[in-house]
């Protein structure tokens, strides 16, 4: 069973606005491509299992870049607040910096 009746439903609609302004909202709900074009990509899903389903399908299949792999490395303090410093994005810049110094030490 419902949990609205059509006429609670259609009551619902009768009262909402003309005008939705929502400045935390990422895009603007009264223009339909907008909003088409931000859920153009959702998982929709019924339950769990599905959605699991769903996402492990979405996985990066061959040919795509090689997802990151969780490791743990220690700084000195002075220098891991150094890089948290710099910004959103410092373990980005590390893993290039890492890269860029590989090409000449690596032992190939």
């Amino acid at each position: 069973m419902p949990a609205f009746s059509q006429e609670e439903m259609a009551a619902a609609l009768a009262a909402a606005p003309e005008h939705v302004d929502d400045p935390e909202c990422p895009y603007d709900p009264d223009d339909a491509q907008a909003v088409e074009a931000y859920w153009k990509d959702a998982i929709v899903s019924r339950s769990l299992p599905e959605l699991r389903e769903k996402i492990a399908a979405r996985r990066r299949g061959p040919g795509r870049a090689p997802l990151k792999v969780p490791t743990t490395i220690r700084f000195d303090a002075d220098v891991l607040d150094a890089l948290k410093a710099s910004g959103k994005g410092w373990q980005t810049r590390v893993n290039e910096t890492m890269r860029e110094w590989l090409k000449t030490h690596s032992p190939t």
